[in-house]
């Protein structure tokens, strides 16, 4: 991914575990912030989920769009675009997940495109403030589980 934003954050859990709570869409909203709603559409081979819809309020941006996800194992998951929001027009990004003594690293990488222009400067710290805010909310869950 070109032109993105990322960040780690270690998380006192293994790989499942960790990777079970980002799998899990329907609790998003009691962790993830701007999350409003997370449903999954559909699931993949491997019982995943592999289309999910959400509708997302980060202050200015008000949106609903759908992100096609791609499973690696515990290791990673990413995510596209599959159906664009009124607002956002495009979103790819992945956690990466790495054992780090008895708990993981998880790296999030970010890159958005909106349909309203929007300085370049801006739109990295809006995302930087997405990518810490997630991965401070997963962190929260997981070790609180």
């Amino acid at each position: 991914m070109a032109d993105r934003t990322s960040s780690s954050i270690t998380i006192d859990a293994a790989r499942p575990a960790v990777m079970a709570v980002i799998a899990d869409f329907p609790s998003y909203p009691r962790w993830a912030g701007q999350v409003k709603e997370a449903e999954v559409l559909s699931t993949g081979p491997d019982g995943r989920p592999a289309e999910v819809r959400f509708v997302l309020d980060a202050g200015v941006i008000n949106d609903e769009y759908t992100l096609a996800y791609t499973w690696n194992g515990e290791e990673s998951v990413g995510w596209r675009i599959a159906k664009e929001g009124r607002m956002v027009s495009g979103l790819t990004g992945r956690y990466v997940l790495a054992e780090r003594g008895s708990g993981t690293e998880v790296t999030y990488e970010l890159a958005a495109d909106l349909k309203v222009p929007m300085i370049g400067m801006i739109k990295r710290k809006a995302e930087k403030v997405i990518v810490d805010t997630a991965l401070k909310g997963l962190k929260k869950r997981v070790e609180a589980s």
